[in-house]
């Protein structure tokens, strides 16, 4: 029988992609409805990054184990690309992303969070 992903620990895991799904959609949604052309592409990306968080809480919720994966490594390479180029050429993002600084914004847990989840869906049986 396939390990539930979203059970035990993983549990925890769902919750936070649920929470950060939320309050990055609400954030970029808020944004992109009231100052759209202010900074479209930092907006832009964190309502990609909320669809993202929503995939992946579903795919470990369903134990679809590639389909969390796929989530964890995007979410993964795109916090280390928006952190290091929001750190290299701050005139790129006029506004702050979920991404930015590596989710400084959002106590670096953007960071730690695909870690822990690629760790709990590699780890051993």
């Amino acid at each position: 029988m396939a390990r539930q992903l979203g059970r035990g620990p993983g549990r925890v895991l769902v919750g936070l992609y649920i929470l950060f799904a939320v309050a990055a959609g609400a954030r970029s949604a808020v944004q992109i409805a009231t100052k759209f052309d202010e900074a479209p592409v930092a907006y832009l990306l964190s309502a990609a990054a909320a669809v993202v968080y929503l995939v992946a809480a579903i795919a470990f919720l369903r134990s679809w184990r590639t389909a969390a994966i796929a989530c964890c490594t995007v979410e993964l390479a795109g916090v280390l690309t928006v952190g290091t180029v929001s750190l290299l050429v701050p005139s790129a993002f006029p506004d702050q992303t979920v991404w930015s600084v590596y989710g400084e914004g959002y106590g670096f847990v953007p960071l730690v969070l695909p870690v822990l989840g690629l760790w709990w869906l590699l780890r051993r049986n």
